[in-house]
């Protein structure tokens, strides 16, 4: 691996892959979030004193956006009507945003369960723009798992 210690990855060396196919061109992956409930249990100490502690508590879904270029994939499109037409047995997927080294190795993987496409918004069509056209796709998933 390239990555030596003490060195970070690189934000512009990273991948999607959706069920075990990755999905091409790729331009940027923001907004990856996950929240859990914090529970505070407050309790007296055998000496009666007040004890406060802070406990995890359910785990939220999250999100992120995928901002592609406007391409023929028919599998990534397929994956967004099946979405967006409420087809939940088909567009449950499992997703991840996979962080490589130089080298194109993985090393970090944000692996999304149960995710599904729940907005689309595509970049503005002008005339006379010479501009390449993309898409914004928002991904929500059910849980995360850090590798």
């Amino acid at each position: 691996m390239s990555l030596q210690p003490g060195d970070a990855l690189t934000s512009h060396n990273f991948g999607l892959q959706i069920d075990g196919v990755m999905v091409e061109y790729l331009a940027e992956v923001s907004g990856l979030t996950l929240e859990q409930d914090v529970i505070t249990y407050q309790q007296n100490t055998a000496q009666g004193r007040a004890e406060v502690a802070l406990l995890p508590g359910v785990q939220k879904n999250g999100q992120c956006t995928v901002v592609r270029g406007m391409t023929q994939s028919a599998s990534f499109t397929q994956w967004i009507n099946d979405s967006i037409a409420g087809r939940m047995a088909t567009a449950r997927k499992n997703a991840s945003i996979i962080m490589m080294d130089f080298e194109d190795n993985p090393v970090k993987r944000y692996n999304l369960r149960n995710a599904w496409c729940s907005k689309i918004d595509t970049s503005t069509v002008k005339a006379g723009e010479a501009a390449a056209l993309t898409e914004t796709v928002t991904i929500v998933f059910e849980e995360l798992v850090i590798e």
